[in-house]
């Protein structure tokens, strides 16, 4: 079945808990605050997902301001849907949504590391955070 991208499309919060609960990645530790998941999605301004047919198999999620940055908050791809070039596609239409005037910055988990430099991303060490309270 082909892959579907599409731009600034929200998803409904089941298939969006259904694609995280599928991928190995959940961007918040309590799993049943749907209220925040849902802010999260309704927020981002760059929401870029994959479908195979009507599953939801990868989503980008990013806040921009289309002229300097974009920050990548959430990437991740169905767990039986990986090794198919579905992130990097998901990384690439981000940017070209975002422009090419803007940097694309991301806060990797150490597992995913690998995957960015693959892509051709660079490494930056000079970051921080001031870490939420859940």
């Amino acid at each position: 079945m082909p892959i579907v991208y599409n731009t600034n499309v929200t998803p409904a919060i089941a298939d969006i808990l259904e694609l995280y609960n599928h991928s190995g990645y959940f961007p918040i530790n309590d799993k049943t605050d749907i209220g925040r998941l849902e802010k999260m999605h309704a927020n981002a301004n760059v929401l870029v997902t994959a479908w195979a047919g009507s599953t939801l198999v990868g989503l980008a999620r990013s806040l921009c301001d289309f002229c300097y940055c974009c920050y990548l908050s959430d990437l991740c791809v169905r767990d039986e849907y990986k090794a198919r070039g579905i992130g990097q596609e998901l990384v690439r239409l981000t940017k070209q949504e975002a422009g090419e005037e803007c940097k694309l910055i991301l806060h990797s988990s150490p597992e995913a590391v690998g995957f960015y430099a693959k892509i051709g991303m660079q490494q930056i060490a000079a970051a921080f955070i001031l870490p939420r309270t859940y």
